[in-house]
């Protein structure tokens, strides 16, 4: 038990080393002398810094770095009340946050989705759409479901539906921004059916146009997950491009 106890408090502190703010990791050895909370020694350690890209030790305090290099030059900072971790040779990097991961569908659909991503211009991205259409067999959508942001762009917006029904007037198109909106195009509302009678999924809407007909935009609210659950699992089974 009292191992087990060992290993979960190290592994507590791993993970404080790896929560650690990222803007100190590039200090050098020859900090401040002031006793480190935490020391961390046999690592293998990622810098992320050309000049010194590995390291076997580091020492944190405060919840930042103020160490990185040998075990021997880190040592100097242990003091009478440092927490002292024997890493075995694991690899510790920089703290990484990543809210959340899609690994299972970015494991189906990944290659089966038009991708935006690090494109610079919406006239780039329109035209990516109507190219995809052009070779998307009938029957089949262009769908752009993640990886992408209006603020990439250089016009700073989202493309409208118009623009979407002029790249691909034949071919369903999907476009799904963050959670909270959806675009179809004229043919895509077609191949779901959606019509002004069609009843919105609960805590989503379809925007109405003048003449009452939805004009193609699905709109979260307030739930926002509405878009990819509604519209993205209906696209899924018409093998989108």
């Amino acid at each position: 038990m009292a191992a087990q106890r060992r290993a979960r408090r190290s592994s507590r502190q791993l993970g404080l080393v790896l929560a650690a703010a990222l803007c100190s990791s590039g200090a050098g050895a020859q900090g401040p002398s002031q006793p480190a909370d935490l020391i961390v020694t046999h690592a293998r350690v990622i810098t992320l810094d050309p000049a010194k890209p590995r390291a076997t030790a580091v020492a944190v305090r405060g919840g930042s770095f103020v160490a990185v290099g040998t075990d021997k030059e880190v040592a100097r900072l242990r003091g009478p009340g440092t927490r002292s971790v024997d890493a075995g040779g694991r690899t510790l990097i920089p703290g990484l946050n990543d809210s959340h991961l899609h690994p299972t569908r970015g494991g189906r659909f990944y290659a089966l989705e038009l991708r935006w991503d690090g494109v610079d211009s919406l006239a780039t991205a329109l035209r990516m759409v109507r190219e995809q259409a052009a070779r998307t067999p009938q029957g089949q959508w262009v769908r752009v479901i993640g990886g992408w942001s209006p603020a990439q762009f250089a016009e700073r917006r989202m493309p409208t539906v118009e623009e979407l029904n002029a790249a691909a007037p034949d071919t369903p198109v999907f476009v799904l921004h963050l959670y909270s909106r959806g675009l179809l195009n004229r043919a895509g509302l077609h191949a779901l059916g959606i019509t002004a009678d069609t009843k919105p999924p609960p805590g989503g809407r379809y925007e109405p146009g003048p003449d009452g007909q939805p004009t193609g935009l699905l709109v979260a609210d307030p739930d926002p997950t509405i878009p990819a659950i509604s519209i993205g699992s209906s696209t899924d089974s018409a093998s989108p491009a």
